[in-house]
């Protein structure tokens, strides 16, 4: 129904894909026309590094063309021609990334339902990586929707909810058409092709893993009851694959014998205390991981911070469940809320069932309570409601500057951001003799100081635009203050240069650079820039 061109965005010296769809080349282009807005509406709300992104959409009279990221690689359904049946390796790991990415779809707040998971949909990139294409039948899932309105998808993959008379389609859906899909990668056995029979995959090849066999079978139940109920379950079933083979189930039959041998032996020592104490923590740090997997994936903000909260109760002494909080949750659109900052300090207070707090339970672990001081200082001075909040990140910032496990650039991060932090209580203060009470010449060098080197590369582009956003609203802000304590307008001139600099030549090469939130700030910036050498050209003479 239509013609896709690569096209080549020169400035950017970046490659698109530009599908037309042209009025005189398909029947009911109208019908066609509405069903491609309606999918392209829905995928420029979307940003994952398994999705394709929508540049621009260009609706003329005779034709509709849709321009978005060239995805380089082949579909699956060409490898498996080339390949036949593919290595289980290869297929769990194409599984856990297409978890994650059904996951971010089914858990929008406006579920998205994909519907036509196949080999052809997924495209194989030369890094080993997948990326999901081809949107057309997905839907927005209704909460109080009795059917669909279509009955689509590919038979063999689609599950029988797809066709009518069992109720709309959900997250369970796609989990039909997820096991669908990892049948035919790992036998070469097509399920869409007469006589549309799926058999167990060791039914084809014995070698396969039990554990995966029972995985797909669980998937493509008719029952939607009966099959996972969410991408995370899935998720953590294929990390422990292995664990469902009876050669495993031996051996740990084995293992649990001669553990029962060891206890009774340890009675007759009494040293058993020591060994429960071992199989206590190993059931924790499972059920930690598991708590942590399951706030991934959860259906709202809500519950994705009741499952981090069971893991830091479970450990609090542990740091992976903060610091997920704090970036995936809190930090997920790069802004930390005041009521986000409300919900974690009530966390730090809470009493472990030693009687201490959690904040004072992780305290113990130095490497993880100075990993997340980091994390929170910068969260704090740059993220706090969209501004930052310099005083607010002053006790983390410490922490970090003082820190004995972090990266050394880290650290001198952390003091230089946490003496900045100190000048914001002083500027516009005024001393006993009318003076300000700070000294902007030293306030200067700090600044410069902060800004040197390639932050994107030390950090991440984020941070980095951040950074230069503060040199360049302190130039807009306090120019003249600053030529005051000696710094010259060439000095300022050349800071304002610096950053356009890196702007041009570091953040470009960032991977994160595509995400909304870098080029909101890229844009901001720029104008930022332009304020600021204003200011510079209508209030700053030269020295003579």
């Amino acid at each position: 129904m239509s013609v896709v061109y690569l096209a080549m965005n020169e400035r950017a010296n970046k490659q698109w894909a530009v599908k037309e769809v042209r009025k005189d080349g398909v029947q009911d282009y109208e019908v066609v026309r509405q069903g491609l807005i309606v999918e392209m509406e829905m995928l420029k709300k979307l940003r994952h590094p398994y999705l394709p992104t929508i540049i621009d959409v260009i609706d003329t009279e005779d034709s509709f063309l849709i321009v978005m990221d060239y995805i380089e690689g082949k579909p699956l359904s060409k490898v498996l021609v080339e390949y036949g049946a593919l290595p289980q390796q290869y297929v769990i790991e194409w599984a856990k990334q297409l978890c994650e990415v059904l996951g971010y779809l089914h858990t929008r707040q406006n579920p998205i339902i994909y519907r036509d998971l196949k080999p052809e949909n997924i495209m194989l990139k030369p890094d080993g990586s997948i990326t999901l294409i081809d949107f057309g039948i997905a839907r927005e899932y209704k909460e109080h929707g009795i059917n669909d309105t279509k009955f689509l998808g590919t038979q063999g993959y689609a599950a029988p909810e797809q066709f009518g008379g069992h109720g709309q389609t959900d997250a369970r859906t796609d989990i039909y058409g997820l096991g669908t899909t990892l049948y035919h990668l790992v036998t070469g056995h097509n399920p869409s092709e007469p006589p549309y029979e799926i058999y167990p995959i060791r039914h084809w090849n014995p070698a396969l893993s039990q554990g995966l066999e029972q995985i797909i079978w669980k998937c493509i139940q008719r029952n939607p009851q009966d099959r996972y109920q969410s991408c995370a379950e899935i998720f953590y079933a294929l990390e422990h694959f292995d664990e469902l083979d009876n050669k495993h189930l031996r051996k740990q039959k084995v293992r649990l014998v001669s553990f029962l041998i060891m206890v009774s032996l340890t009675i007759l020592f009494s040293v058993s205390a020591v060994r429960s104490f071992h199989l206590e923590t190993s059931i924790l740090t499972q059920n930690y991981s598991g708590y942590i997997e399951s706030a991934k994936s959860g259906a709202t903000t809500d519950e994705k911070f009741r499952y981090y909260e069971m893991a830091i109760q479970l450990m609090p002494d542990e740091q992976q469940a903060y610091l997920d909080l704090v970036d995936r949750l809190y930090l997920d659109d790069d802004i930390l809320t005041a009521e986000e900052d409300q919900q974690l300090r009530a966390l730090f207070i809470r009493k472990a069932g030693s009687g201490r707090s959690y904040e004072e339970e992780l305290r113990e672990n130095t490497q993880g309570y100075e990993e997340l001081a980091y994390k929170l200082g910068m969260a704090y001075f740059y993220s706090y409601e969209d501004q930052g909040n310099k005083a607010m990140s002053t006790k983390w910032l410490t922490i970090a500057a003082n820190a004995s496990t972090l990266e050394e650039s880290q650290v001198q991060r952390a003091a230089k951001l946490g003496k900045i932090a100190e000048y914001y209580a002083k500027l516009g203060v005024e001393n006993k003799s009318g003076d300000d009470s700070i000294s902007y010449a030293d306030y200067w060098q700090d600044l410069c100081q902060v800004t040197e080197g390639n932050i994107t590369e030390l950090d991440n582009a984020t941070t980095a635009l951040m950074v230069y956003r503060e040199m360049v609203y302190q130039i807009y802000v306090n120019a003249m203050k600053f030529q005051k304590a000696g710094v010259s307008r060439q000095e300022l001139e050349s800071q304002l240069d610096h950053v356009r600099r890196h702007l041009e030549t570091d953040i470009p090469r960032d991977a994160s650079a595509d995400t909304d939130r870098v080029r909101s700030l890229m844009n901001e910036l720029k104008e930022n820039l332009e304020q600021a050498q204003r200011v510079l050209d209508n209030t700053v003479p030269y020295a003579d």
